[in-house]
């Protein structure tokens, strides 16, 4: 299955293992609840899905990589203890804490979670004094004499032995008391997550011309040679970052995250056309409606790796104003909350009720932090509220009384509902002009339904559709076919324009 799936997979185990009968003991006992065994190539999504899943659901996550532990770490170390049996007395040896068990309590005692996620990465990995602790663990749920609290399930995660040398089997008696996963490489799953994220519009469009280069591994003369999620994701960040620098990347820079030499001097070859075609065909001025008529013709002509490149710099802009838009929207419907919260309790001040409201918020996002529940989406949305509360409560005049400065709150919020209105009507304008654009220069061809697509695959500009709606797009997506998937579309005129990527 791909990772989608697995997650589906694992967060639908989780809430069947923590869900209760009407007594209030899990429905499932916890000797029957089944670790699961999520097994993959690297660098697909394993952990990031892990972080998802307790964001989503509200619970705790421990995370460990295994290999970075020894036999004592894991169930802790010896020290000798007097019991007495039988009327005498003996010396026998104990253990301290395990320091994987160990954080899970610490987590539960920093943020109140009870329930949670053990992610042990690399578990088919360990050395070889380690395993039968790890297996003793899997199977058992223990460390020596110590327990996993009840609430917790276990994900163990590793790669298949091609990917990995050191990679042991596991035994039949493990495989038989643990819920096993399978998952592969998807590259449409993938682009669906990277449009979730944002990440390069380069990155992406190269890859849907490429897709063959999203996710290789290879044995060289040179040694391991490889190209994986994790790579792009990471280069797709660099990226960002150089530009916003005024930085220019080169083949040494992809190379350091895309590790196959050639699949790197492809993309940084593709990087610049992409970069030269932002100028050439002026895509500020296209989404600003400032066409000049022989852009129109260019792109009328251009061959369709050119065309799709021109068609990803459009919906990367437009996927920008999107999110923009969608940012503003989630932190006015937060302000609005924090808003009404500071009403419901007058007549103590608005100025003392924001302050009370804004260190709610920060315990929240320092406890999200120390749950392990990395949202980097969730995250900002914190920040920005919290820094857009500390700003009313700056311009509050203390010395108003409580209705006096209700009114002046009203007055603050009602400038953060304006900017919001402004960038819904901007990036109106500009997916209008994105259309206009294409209409006049390719008229109503499978390129504008490929566009139209494009559009509806992205997250932020369905989100920025469905909210807020767009003309052009409802009438274009009639002609969408519904027997029609993307891949159809990319097929076809690739073999109508003889397509060609650029040469590396």
């Amino acid at each position: 299955m791909n990772i989608k799936q697995a997650k589906e997979q694992i967060r639908n185990t989780l809430r069947a293992y923590l869900s209760r009968d009407s007594l209030g003991n899990y429905r499932i006992p916890t000797v029957r609840q089944r670790p699961v065994l999520l097994i993959g190539p690297p660098g697909i999504g394993k952990t990031q899905i892990m972080e998802q899943i307790a964001a989503e659901e509200n619970v705790g996550l421990v995370s460990y990589t295994i290999t970075h532990h020894t036999r004592q770490s894991a169930i802790g170390l010896p020290f000798i203890e007097k019991r007495n049996y039988d009327g005498m007395e003996h010396t026998v040896t104990e253990y301290t804490m395990s320091e994987i068990l160990g954080s899970v309590y610490g987590l539960m005692e920093k943020t109140g979670l009870r329930e949670g996620i053990l992610f042990l990465d690399e578990i088919n990995c360990v050395s070889e004094t380690l395993a039968p602790m790890m297996l003793q663990f899997l199977q058992c749920k223990t460390f020596g004499n110590q327990k996993l609290p009840e609430g917790w399930l276990i994900v163990a995660a590793g790669n298949p032995p091609e990917y990995n040398r050191s990679v042991r089997d596991f035994d039949v008696v493990t495989l038989d008391r643990v819920k096993r996963i399978t998952v592969e490489e998807d590259f449409p799953v993938w682009k669906e997550y990277a449009l979730r994220k944002g990440l390069h519009g380069a990155v992406i469009s190269y890859l849907d011309l490429k897709k063959d280069n999203f996710y290789r591994i290879e044995n060289s003369p040179e040694g391991m040679q490889f190209a994986t999620a994790r790579g792009w994701e990471d280069l797709s960040e660099i990226l960002f970052a150089y530009e916003a620098l005024g930085i220019a990347p080169d083949t040494e820079l992809a190379v350091q995250y895309v590790q196959m030499p050639s699949i790197a001097r492809d993309f940084t070859n593709y990087y610049a056309l992409y970069n030269r075609y932002r100028q050439v065909y002026h895509i500020d001025d296209i989404l600003r409606g400032q066409v000049p008529k022989v852009t129109v013709s260019e792109f009328a002509a251009a061959p369709f790796d050119e065309k799709l490149a021109v068609m990803g710099l459009l919906l990367s802009r437009l996927s920008e104003a999107a999110r923009e838009t969608r940012r503003q929207d989630a932190l006015t419907a937060a302000l609005h909350d924090a808003a009404l919260a500071a009403r419901g309790r007058l007549p103590e001040p608005p100025e003392a009720s924001l302050r009370e409201i804004a260190a709610e918020r920060r315990a929240a996002l320092r406890c999200a932090d120390q749950a392990g529940q990395e949202d980097r989406e969730k995250k900002l949305l914190r920040q920005t509220e919290i820094r857009r509360l500390e700003e009313y409560i700056g311009q509050l005049d203390g010395s108003l009384d409580s209705e006096e400065q209700m009114d002046a709150l009203r007055s603050l919020f009602a400038g953060d509902t304006a900017l919001r209105e402004r960038l819904a009507d901007g990036t109106g304008r500009m997916f209008d002009n994105a259309f206009r654009f294409l209409e006049a220069a390719v008229g109503p061809s499978q390129e504008l339904v490929l566009f139209v697509s494009e559009i509806t695959a992205g997250y932020d500009t369905s989100w920025y559709v469905g909210e807020f709606g767009c003309d052009a797009y409802f009438r274009h997506n009639r002609d969408l076919l519904l027997d029609m998937t993307r891949q159809n579309i990319l097929d076809r005129l690739a073999d109508r324009n003889g397509a060609e990527t650029p040469a590396p």
